[in-house]
């Protein structure tokens, strides 16, 4: 009897953690990507997916990663060049190479270099991109330290005020040691919401929730397929988090957006703003020349990992046992949700929809690979 296919709550199967990460690894190596790089950007594709980031998960394997390697704007084989070194910072040009590679590179270095002098800090430029955020910022949480990360994008988001799409939706990313099972990791877009979720609503058949994106007349829009060709044309942008104008507090997303816009450009001589569009003026593709940086701070410098990891711990749950409003269950810290989620899958795998799995056997098809998916 042909054993029944373990779905999820949306009628999604599942496949398992180590087929997909195995097919993800071999159809990297096919485009040519080196297989100790496949490894790491395939494990940060699965990671995204453990902790139900969905939007940058095994989704984006194709559309983001290996068709633009098969379109020249991404290059396979990394070439990771180190332009300035000090005891606590580095500055790398990634030569539009796999973002995902040149940054485990920058974030494994500059642990060593916090261990040593207790803080540490990398620039990248002419990068590519580099998955979730978060999951540089908790590659210094595994080694009890803070982490700290953020990237530009394609421009995105209109300031506030304006209407142009002008800065990317630049994550601000900061993770946390806990004595708890998982880190404190806030991680999530300057923007209301990002162009990868609005690409999961596209891909779901879905309505993007009025006021998160504008049009030049200033209307919200809500048709996912017209978002994101209109984004592409900048007929439309993100609004920041917080909203448009003032009533609201967009000025704050706005800004923090703009603090991640530098940090990912000033430091590393990278580019910025419009020149992120991944659009020659010809109106042909290009390499995005993305910019990335990271921090990470070791609490031994200070009064100790045991110390920090208790006090942070006790303030979270201080958070969750607080009052709680009326006809709400619980209270969570950031990164709790993505634990659970971890927990309600490692046993289970990723869960695929309809358009993934066209796009996996696609991949599969055009290198021809020797998978057989639980779906077919």
């Amino acid at each position: 009897m042909e054993k029944e296919l373990l779905k999820d709550e949306q009628g999604r199967p599942y496949i398992s953690w180590d087929l997909i990460g195995n097919f993800m690894v071999d159809a990297f190596k096919a485009a040519g990507v080196p297989e100790d790089d496949a490894k790491i950007c395939a494990e940060v594709l699965m990671e995204s997916d453990r902790r139900g980031i969905e939007s940058h998960g095994c989704n984006r394997f194709k559309p983001i990663y290996i068709d633009r390697i098969n379109a020249g704007i991404q290059k396979p084989v990394t070439e990771y060049e180190v332009i300035k070194e000090t005891p606590t910072t580095l500055v790398v040009d990634a030569h539009d190479g796999m973002g995902m590679v040149a940054s485990h590179k920058a974030m494994e270095t500059i642990i060593e270099k916090a261990k040593t002098y207790g803080m540490g800090m990398a620039a990248i430029r002419n990068s590519t991109h580099y998955g979730i955020a978060g999951y540089w910022a908790t590659m210094a949480t595994d080694q009890g330290m803070i982490g700290i990360t953020g990237t530009n994008a394609r421009p995105s988001i209109a300031p506030t005020f304006g209407v142009e799409n002008m800065l990317g939706t630049n994550p601000l990313t900061i993770a946390l040691p806990t004595d708890e099972e998982f880190p404190f990791c806030i991680d999530c877009a300057t923007s209301i919401t990002q162009r990868g979720k609005i690409e999961y609503y596209a891909r779901s058949g879905k309505d993007t929730p009025a006021g998160m994106v504008i049009g030049h007349d200033g209307s919200a829009m809500t048709d996912s397929d017209e978002i994101l060709v209109a984004l592409t044309k900048g007929t439309a942008a993100l609004a920041p988090l917080g909203g448009i104008g003032e009533e609201r507090a967009g000025y704050k997303g706005y800004g923090y957006a703009t603090v991640v816009e530098i940090l990912s450009a000033a430091l590393q001589g990278g580019s910025y703003l419009k020149a992120l569009s991944g659009m020659a003026a010809d109106g042909s593709k290009q390499p995005y020349h993305l910019g990335h940086f990271f921090m990470v701070i070791d609490p031994e410098a200070f009064l100790g990992q045991d110390e920090f990891r208790k006090t942070c711990g006790d303030i979270l749950r201080h958070l969750r046992a607080s009052e709680k409003a009326p006809g709400q269950d619980r209270i969570y810290t950031a990164g709790e949700k993505e634990y659970l989620v971890w927990l309600e899958r490692k046993d289970k795998g990723v869960p695929v929809g309809e358009s993934v799995q066209k796009e996996l056997i696609a991949v599969r098809d055009a290198y021809n690979l020797p998978y057989t998916f639980p779906f077919e």
